[in-house]
């Protein structure tokens, strides 16, 4: 993504940062070509980093003056806790006490399943299918800072909260929690930096495969499985992919129209995976035949919003004027205005870790100062509805030198890997 002229000074940061991821996604394609996975190797988060993030957010629970967190099953409960478990109408949670050892409150029958991924101590406190969950998360709150609130993760399910908030004998104030998870999740650790490493080179490898083994005809579905199918094969777990065909581009997220592979069609991919709990999510366009001139110059001004998305990206700016830069640039070219189309409708980047969208975001109107250990999404695509659409994502993160990418930005519509 070399850039010269007016563009050195990205020359100078972004490009030097993206041939070094360069050579990590040519290493793992030569990696790929020997091996089946990529991920041999890789190893998840300790049970002592698990420890840290605990020790971290049990401080800044005593800080704010919180007594207790309540974390319901998800991607902040196996990131303080290292539990895996998914939500059902049967409650399993944490509650992180500010002091003192974490309660994990689960069905009796699920407890040796809970077990295996557990990285933390814990006073596991099972209930009968007769019992109420809700009820032994109320009687295990502390006594001992009763006239402090509790928190509760920001995406518990309302009808948890409900039936503790009515137990008998409850009486505490419940706030949020949104802000404490944020405190320790946004920034990322080496650790968490190496997992999404691993994922963003799954990811590049299995859009690689599929855009040399394209075929006319295919359809969306077709392309979709093997996608997924080289995704697996090459260590990547829980793959997701929209694969957009044609008109479908001009749809951030598709259609349900059927579309297949021709001569001239606009092919977009924005697919990722997980590997050890941790995100990758990757999108590259272009055409199966030859490009138009209007196809070339849309597809060039979004790479040239990727670049300034990274030229701006400075430790301290709010994230959101990430997005002011890349707006303000394509309304020079007479895009449309405020998130309106045909231009970019949606924002320049998402957060990303455990989950494919986490805060902070590079929209606007987020002021969360840019740190160090933050990681983003890079991906202001155009859209033009009854046309097409070009949607370009790699992921960053930032360090004090600047933004790092984990793959290289595409080199153009012809090579867009």
């Amino acid at each position: 993504m070399t850039i010269l002229s007016r563009r050195d000074f990205f020359g100078m940061t972004a490009t030097c940062t993206a041939l070094i991821a360069g050579a990590r996604v040519s290493a793992a394609d030569t990696q790929a070509k020997s091996l089946n996975s990529l991920t041999k190797g890789i190893q998840p988060i300790t049970p002592q980093e698990h420890a840290a993030r605990l020790s971290k957010h049990q401080s800044l629970m005593r800080q704010r003056n919180v007594a207790e967190h309540l974390i319901e099953a998800g991607s902040s409960l196996e990131y303080f806790t290292g539990i895996r478990w998914w939500r059902s109408e049967r409650t399993t949670a944490a509650l992180i006490p500010a002091e003192g050892q974490v309660v994990i409150v689960t069905p009796f029958f699920e407890v040796p399943s809970v077990e295996e991924s557990l990285k933390i101590p814990a006073d596991i406190r099972p209930w009968h299918e007769d019992e109420s969950p809700f009820a032994l998360i109320a009687k295990s709150l502390s006594g001992e800072f009763a006239d402090r609130p509790l928190a509760v993760e920001h995406t518990t399910r309302y009808f948890i909260i409900d039936h503790v908030r009515k137990t008998q004998g409850f009486h505490r104030d419940i706030v949020s929690g949104e802000s404490l998870v944020n405190a320790c999740r946004m920034i990322k650790s080496p650790a968490e930096l190496t997992l999404m490493q691993a994922a963003a080179d799954v990811t590049i490898n299995a859009i690689r495969h599929c855009r040399d083994n394209l075929k006319s005809g295919m359809t969306a579905t077709d392309i979709r499985e093997m996608l997924h199918e080289k995704t697996e094969q090459l260590g990547g777990k829980e793959p997701f992919s929209l694969v957009l065909l044609n008109e479908a581009s001009a749809y951030p997220h598709g259609t349900e129209k059927p579309q297949s592979v021709r001569e001239g069609s606009v092919i977009l991919f924005d697919t990722g995976c997980k590997v050890h709990g941790y995100s990758s999510d990757i999108s590259r366009t272009w055409v199966y035949g030859e490009p138009t001139e209007r196809q070339r110059d849309v597809w060039d001004t979004v790479k040239r919003g990727q670049e300034i998305a990274l030229e701006t990206a400075k430790i301290g700016i709010p994230v959101g004027d990430i997005d002011v830069a890349v707006r303000a640039y394509y309304e020079g070219k007479g895009w449309a205005k405020n998130y309106g189309l045909p231009g970019t409708s949606h924002r320049t980047g998402h957060g990303i870790g455990m989950d494919g969208h986490e805060p902070p975001n590079l929209m606007r109107a987020d002021r969360t100062p840019l740190e160090a250990g933050m990681c983003f999404s890079d991906e202001p695509g155009i859209y033009i509805p009854g046309e097409f659409g070009v949607r370009l994502e790699d992921c960053w993160h930032m360090t004090e030198q600047g933004p790092k990418l984990f793959t290289p930005l595409a080199a153009s519509i012809d090579r867009p890997i």
